[in-house]
C-alpha cells in the first residue's frame, strides 16, 4: 500500500515547527517540571513524521492498516503529545496547559490506554526498541495468517514501525538484545530515528558512551543511515526525509537513521546542555528563544494559520484510508473465512468449540507440570492461530514449542522448518528483551504471545513483565524449573525469593499448579481471562491426583480450593505447586492422630483474592486459626493467609547441588515436618 503523497514544505510548516518548540517549552514550564530540550530539537522529527511520512487516520487511533509510532524515549512525551494535537487525536490545547498535572491526558510519559495515539507505555529506557521489534515480528506473523502470498509492499497488511530512540534508550542492554535479534530476524517494517545528542542527565555521554553505535547496527545486519545537523545545530529536514524515503525502499532489513542533533535548539543559552534535558528553561530563557524562533511571547501560541495548516494532516489521512478500505473489502470477498478469523482475532474472542478436547490426566503416572503445559499449548495451538511463542534457549526445556508450527525465522534463513511465519519464535538468551518483545506482539493487536525461560531468570526479565501487568497485555510467562526440585543445576538455578516477588507486581497473575489437571483448567483459564500470567511449572514430575478420591481440578479456576471434603476443620494445609502432593501425603498421618484437616490448592492467590468473601471464608473458615502454608520458596505474603498462630514451611536461605529429593528431605519439606508444623500451629491456635 501506497504512502502520504508530500506536498512541498512551505513557510507554514516551518512556523508549524517554531509552534511546536515553543509549546514544548511553554508546557515544562508552566507545571515546572519536564523535558523539554528533547522534546525541542526533536519537534521538526516528529512533525515530518506524523504529517508527512506516517499512514495513520486521527479519527481512528486503532486502524489496522496504520503504521506503529513509538517513543521510546518515553521522557520526552511532548514530543508525542504535540503531534497528536496537532493531528486531531483529541487532545487540547488544555492538555498541553495541564502536563504532567493529576488527571490530565498528558502524564509526564506516555501511558497506553489514557491517551489516544500512545501505542505503548514508555519511560523506562530501552523498552520501546524492544517493543517495536515485538510489533514487528507480529506484523509478519499476522500477514502470514492473512496474506502471505502477495509481494511485500504490497498487502493491505503492511505497514512500518517507525521509532524515535535516544542515547539513553541504546544504553540499555535490553535495546541491544531486541536490535540483535530484529537483524537475524530481517525486519525490513521496523524503522528506528536515533537521535543522537550526545548529552544525558550527567551530561556529555561520552563519560560512558564512546562506540561506533553505527558499527554495532552494521554488525547486527541493519541498514544504517547518517544524517549530520546543519551548520547551525538544527535538524537537516531535507536530508532526513532523503533518509526516511531510502528507509521506506529497504524491506529486507530494518533501519536506522542516526541523527545528529542539539537538545533545547535554538535557545541561546540551554542548547547542548544538560540543565535543558530535565528541566524548565526558566522565563527569559523561554522569552529569548521565541525571539530566534520569530514568534511572540504568548505562552502556548497557537495561531489560526497553524491550526488551519495542521489539520490538513486529516484530509491526506482521509484518502489513504479510503483506498486501503476498498482493498480491504475487496480482501474481504475474497478470502471470507479470513475475514471471520481476523474479526475474530481484532475483537480478541475466543474461537467456537474451543474448550472441547481439552487434555486430562490420568493418576497412573507422575508428570511434571512443564510437559503438560507443553501438552495443553500444542492443543490450543490447532483451534488458536493466535497463539504463538518461544523460548530464551529453553524451548526442549519449557516445553513450549508447538509441534510442526515452523520456526519463525526470515525467507534467507536455511535453517530446517524456517518460515517467515513460523509460530516458534527462537529469542536465543535474551529474557528481558524476550518479555518486551511479547509486550509489542500483545500490543500489535489480536496475538496471544507467551514465552518460556527459568523461574530464576525471571529477574532478567522483571522490567518488562512489570510493563506487561502495568498495561493489562494478554502475555504468558512460562517459568518452569520453578523450585528447588530443579536439583542438581545448584542454587544459581533455584529460585527462593521469586514466587513472592512476582506476586508483588500488582496485576500480574501468578499461577502454580499442583499437578497436570491443574496445568489444563489454569491454560483454559489464561485464554479466558486475558491477562498478564506467570505460570510457574515444575521440572520434576508430580503426582497426578486421583480425582475420585480429591475434589476436581476445576477448583483451580477460583485460585484455591480444597481437595479433600473435611468438613468441620481444626487444621488447614495451604499449599501451592509440588508441594501440594506433600500435604496429601501429610494428610493421611494427621488422620491418623484425629486431627480434622483440610488440605487446600491454592495455585493462584490473585484468582483467589478476586474471590466473593463468602467463598473465601467458607474455604478458609475463620474460625479455624491453625494453619500450615507449605511452598518452595520465601515465607513472605503467607502470614496475610496463616494469621499470626499459623506456621510457614518455607526456604528462607538459598538452595544446594544434589537431587531433588535429597533438597526437600534436607532442606525440611517432609511429612514429618508437617505434621510437626501442625502441631505447633493448633497448641498456638488453642
Amino acid at each position: 500500500m501506497r504512502y502520504p503523497e508530500r506536498p512541498a514544505w512551505t513557510a507554514l510548516d516551518d512556523q508549524s515547527v517554531a509552534v511546536a518548540r515553543a509549546l514544548a517549552m511553554d508546557a515544562v514550564q508552566k507545571v515546572g517540571n519536564g523535558h523539554p530540550g528533547t522534546a525541542m530539537s526533536l519537534a521538526p522529527v516528529a512533525y515530518t513524521l506524523f504529517q508527512r511520512f506516517l499512514r495513520h487516520d486521527p479519527s481512528d487511533s486503532k486502524w489496522i492498516g496504520r503504521d506503529r509510532f513509538v517513543l521510546s524515549c518515553g521522557h520526552s512525551s511532548l514530543t508525542l503529545y504535540i503531534q497528536l494535537f496537532f493531528s486531531g487525536y483529541g487532545l487540547k490545547l488544555d492538555d498541553l496547559k495541564s502536563f504532567r498535572t493529576w488527571g490530565s491526558l498528558t502524564p509526564g510519559h506516555p501511558e497506553y490506554g489514557h491517551t489516544l495515539g500512545v501505542e505503548t507505555t514508555t519511560g523506562p529506557l530501552g523498552q520501546g526498541v524492544a517493543n517495536a521489534v515485538g510489533m514487528a515480528m507480529a506484523a509478519r506473523y499476522k500477514r502470514g495468517i492473512f496474506d502471505p502470498e502477495r509481494a511485500i509492499g504490497e498487502s493491505i497488511f503492511d505497514h512500518n514501525i517507525w521509532v524515535i530512540c535516544s542515547d539513553g534508550d541504546l544504553q540499555e542492554g535490553v535495546s541491544a538484545e531486541a536490535s540483535s535479534l530484529a537483524g537475524t530476524q530481517e525486519l525490513g517494517a521496523l524503522k528506528v530515528i536515533y537521535d543522537d545528542n550526545r548529552i544525558s542527565i550527567d551530561g556529555d555521554t561520552h563519560h560512558t558512551f564512546t562506540e561506533d553505535v553505527s558499527a554495532r547496527y552494521r554488525s547486527y545486519g541493519w541498514n544504517v543511515i547518517e544524517v549530520a545537523a546543519k551548520k547551525d545545530g538544527d535538524v537537516d529536514r531535507e536530508a532526513l526525509e532523503a533518509a526516511m524515503d531510502s528507509a521506506l525502499e529497504e524491506k529486507l532489513r530494518p533501519t536506522l537513521i542516526r541523527l545528529k542533533t542539539v537538545i533545547a535548539w535554538p535557545a541561546p543559552k540551554a542548547r547542548n546542555t544538560a540543565k535543558s534535558h530535565g528541566s524548565a528553561l526558566g522565563k527569559e530563557e523561554v522569552a529569548a528563544t521565541k525571539i530566534l524562533l520569530g514568534l511572540p511571547e504568548e505562552e502556548f501560541y497557537f495561531p489560526s494559520e497553524v491550526q488551519e495548516h495542521v489539520k490538513k494532516v486529516s484530509n491526506r489521512s482521509k484518502a489513504l484510508r479510503n483506498e486501503w478500505n476498498q482493498a480491504f473489502e475487496n480482501w474481504k470477498r475474497e478470502n471470507p473465512a479470513k475475514s471471520e478469523l481476523l474479526q475474530r482475532l481484532e475483537s480478541g474472542s475466543l474461537p467456537p468449540s474451543w474448550e472441547q478436547g481439552i487434555p486430562t490426566f490420568p493418576s497412573e503416572k507422575e508428570v511434571a507440570t512443564r510437559k503438560a503445559s507443553g501438552e495443553l499449548i500444542n492443543h490450543f495451538a490447532k483451534v488458536m492461530p493466535e497463539l504463538i511463542g518461544g523460548s530464551a534457549d529453553l524451548a526442549e526445556s519449557n516445553n513450549t514449542m508447538v509441534e510442526g508450527g515452523g520456526s519463525f525465522l526470515p525467507n534467507s534463513s536455511t535453517l530446517p522448518g524456517a518460515s517467515p511465519y513460523g509460530r516458534n519464535i527462537f529469542f536465543g538468551i535474551r529474557e528481558h528483551a524476550m518479555g518486551a518483545i511479547l509486550n509489542g506482539m500483545a500490543l500489535h493487536g489480536g496475538l496471544r504471545p507467551y514465552a518460556g525461560t527459568f523461574l530464576v531468570f525471571s529477574d532478567y526479565m522483571r522490567g518488562a513483565v512489570r510493563l506487561s501487568a502495568l498495561m493489562k497485555l494478554p502475555v504468558t510467562y512460562v517459568w518452569t524449573h520453578d523450585s528447588i526440585g530443579l536439583g542438581e543445576d545448584g542454587p544459581t538455578h533455584q529460585p527462593i525469593e521469586h514466587i513472592a516477588a512476582l506476586r508483588a507486581i500488582p496485576g500480574l497473575d501468578v499461577i502454580r499448579p499442583a499437578d497436570a489437571n491443574e496445568v489444563a483448567i489454569a491454560w483454559r483459564e489464561i485464554l479466558k481471562r486475558k491477562a498478564p500470567v506467570g505460570l510457574l511449572l515444575s521440572r520434576q514430575n508430580l503426582p497426578v491426583f486421583d480425582r475420585a478420591n480429591l475434589n476436581s481440578a476445576e477448583g483451580a479456576a477460583r485460585g484455591a480450593y480444597a481437595l479433600n471434603d473435611e468438613k468441620n476443620p481444626e487444621l488447614i494445609l495451604i499449599a501451592t505447586g509440588s508441594e501440594v502432593s506433600l500435604a496429601v501425603a501429610a494428610l493421611t498421618e494427621l488422620k491418623a492422630k484425629g486431627i480434622k484437616t483440610r488440605v487446600v490448592s491454592a495455585p493462584c492467590l490473585e484468582w483467589f483474592n478476586a474471590q466473593p468473601e463468602s467463598y473465601k471464608d467458607e474455604l478458609l473458615p475463620k474460625s479455624v486459626k491453625a494453619r500450615v502454608s507449605i511452598e518452595a520458596g520465601i515465607a513472605q505474603g503467607w502470614r496475610d493467609l496463616i494469621g499470626d498462630a499459623g506456621e510457614s514451611i518455607s526456604i528462607e536461605h538459598f538452595g544446594a547441588s544434589a537431587s531433588h529429593t535429597t533438597l526437600f528431605r534436607e532442606f525440611g519439606f517432609t511429612v514429618e515436618r508437617v505434621v510437626e508444623a501442625a502441631q505447633a500451629t493448633l497448641k498456638r491456635a488453642r
